[in-house]
């Protein structure tokens, strides 16, 4: 991202940024170069603010087609079906946002994320993913790890009024930190929406479960693998509170609040990586609008033998 300067136009653009972080940072961003994947209500509002803060380049991913489910929380689909019918997600999103900033290149790129080899991701310097299954979610960070440049790695989860960020610089790895720390050696005073996504993720991935795709049908099975993790970890079940993950289960859709919330402290965390102003979240973001509170977790051990619980047997569920 080193070399060239601002030209004249984007210096006028970016005036009032630039008297906030400075020259050198703004021209960090505008050599930046971002991968999304999964254009949902939060990604569409973090698209939103760092296409406006001026990056090189976002190249959007996700062949979904448009539907009706799709325009609840993700404000770059227009309301018309005769503009979005026939067209992928990304394609409708990607016109939306270049409107924002015509500085901005914005582009589409087809295909499955877990398909693309590390040279896809080596021209990245951001990788930001959301409504992946907990394999992908490993399997991209750690492509991500491998490369010889630095390739900031971000995962946005929301569901219902809750949601999570995960933030890894190279330094935490979703694989073998973020989840797999053993939940006796945390804080007790950690939150309990990560261990109730935990939960989720788990239950999702042992079932073959698409994220978000949990009903009310499913809770009994929850509760009884939140029981056996509990047990498997030496956690009380009430850090994982019934209620709570009652709501994780039943919330299929995103709150368009709390994707707000979540795109834009995705946005300003991609921003301070990417400029290198600020201290960077270490490294996870929690926040639930039940009780309004965002709280940052620091989930690491380096100490603890993670692989271990990444191997720990769970029970079937039936």
């Amino acid at each position: 991202m080193d070399g060239e300067e601002l030209t004249e136009q984007e210096t006028a653009l970016y005036d009032r940024q630039i008297r906030v972080w400075g020259a050198d940072a703004q021209r960090r961003l505008s050599k930046a170069h971002v991968l999304v994947g999964g254009m949902k209500g939060t990604i569409a509002e973090f698209c939103k603010n760092i296409v406006l803060a001026g990056v090189g380049s976002v190249t959007v991913v996700d062949d979904t087609l448009v539907t009706e489910e799709s325009l609840n929380a993700n404000f770059l689909i227009p309301p018309d079906e005769n503009v979005y019918r026939g067209q992928t997600v990304a394609e409708v999103c990607c016109d939306s946002l270049k409107d924002f900033n015509l500085m901005v290149q914005v582009s589409v790129e087809k295909g499955e994320l877990s398909s693309f080899d590390e040279d896809f991701y080596r021209k990245f310097d951001v990788v930001v993913i959301t409504g992946c299954s907990l394999k992908t979610k490993r399997l991209i960070n750690e492509k991500c790890r491998k490369l010889s440049k630095r390739v900031a790695f971000y995962s946005v989860d929301c569901r219902d009024s809750c949601g999570e960020i995960f933030a890894d610089l190279q330094n935490h790895s979703y694989t073998k930190e973020a989840i797999a720390v053993p939940w006796r050696t945390l804080p007790k005073r950690t939150a309990k929406l990560y261990f109730a996504m935990r939960v989720i993720e788990r239950f999702e991935d042992f079932e073959g479960r698409s994220p978000g795709s949990t009903s009310p049908s499913d809770y009994p099975d929850v509760l009884m693998l939140r029981n056996q993790l509990c047990e498997a970890h030496s956690l009380s079940d009430s850090q994982i509170p019934d209620s709570l993950l009652e709501r994780l289960v039943a919330g299929k859709l995103e709150f368009p609040p709390v994707c707000a919330i979540l795109g834009g402290i995705l946005g300003q965390e991609v921003i301070k990586a990417i400029s290198g102003k600020g201290d960077p979240l270490k490294n996870f973001f929690l926040f639930d609008a039940m009780d309004g509170k965002g709280i940052i977790e620091d989930i690491s051990n380096a100490n603890a033998n993670a692989d271990s619980v990444l191997q720990m047997p769970v029970k079937s569920l039936v």
